[in-house]
């Protein structure tokens, strides 16, 4: 008979959001765990300096995801964190932007209460939140957007489908992340659901990131602005008004 192991012996996980990119938007819990890591599990969008933050001896383990190309499939990372955990490891789950923010966390988190392992969430900063920071459009505005949706345009089976007609309402802010491979499909869907193709959009390319961009556009114009500035993942496609303001913040921060 297996005896049964102590929570210690058990060791703990730590789903840690990296945040958008930048090394100065890590939160002060994210920096301590990844100073108490054993073993780091990390992603592809986890920004530049953060892995090293973690102590030159701890192990660390790359499971990125890029578009069309996945280091390990996602049921392989859950069973790693299983294993790594079972043999009585502290464990630092670095995720890029929040691990419950389209990042996959929620899975993992089920996968490792089921084996009764210790599971913390660490929050992060979410692309969407590090985009409205860098390009400066807010969000929700009271002239502009009156609520905020974040959606992903990528999911399980590959298709876009998402609920067209609650994403066309006006008077709101639609964050789609992973979209850029369906920027037809997500432009006239919302247009035939109502929403004008003359709506301000931006598509923005690894915000907080030192390569970041952003490329203003309308909807109606997102798929050959994408093909014009060769815009490729991982960017994300933000539609609505609030957009038409990161004009003049960008006038206002970078004066000539």
């Amino acid at each position: 008979m297996m005896p049964v192991l102590s929570e210690q012996a058990r060791g703990t996980v730590s789903l840690v959001g990296a945040g958008p990119g930048d090394l100065e938007l890590l939160t002060l819990r994210a920096w301590r765990r990844l100073q108490m890591a054993e073993v780091l599990v990390y992603d592809n969008l986890v920004g530049p300096g953060i892995v090293d933050l973690a102590p030159p001896q701890a192990q660390r383990l790359y499971v990125g995801k890029a578009a069309g190309n996945h280091t390990l499939p996602q049921d392989e990372i859950c069973q790693l964190l299983v294993r790594l955990a079972q043999q009585g490891r502290r464990v630092v789950r670095l995720k890029g932007g929040d691990p419950f923010v389209f990042g996959r966390g929620g899975e993992e988190m089920d996968r490792l209460l089921q084996h009764q392992i210790p599971v913390e969430i660490v929050p992060g900063i979410t692309a969407a939140l590090g985009a409205a920071a860098s390009f400066g459009f807010p969000l929700t505005h009271r002239d502009h957007a009156q609520s905020c949706v974040f959606v992903t345009g990528h999911q399980k089976d590959h298709k876009v489908e998402l609920n067209w007609p609650a994403l066309a309402q006006s008077g709101q802010t639609v964050v789609i992340y992973m979209g850029v491979t369906g920027l037809e499909t997500i432009a006239s869907r919302l247009q035939s659901a109502g929403l004008p193709g003359n709506t301000p959009a931006a598509l923005v390319y690894k915000a907080t990131w030192p390569q970041e961009a952003i490329f203003p556009t309308r909807l109606c114009d997102l798929a050959s602005t994408a093909e014009r500035y060769g815009v490729k993942p991982p960017s994300l496609l933000v539609i609505g008004s609030v957009v038409s303001l990161a004009q003049a913040w960008s006038i206002r921060s970078h004066p000539s």
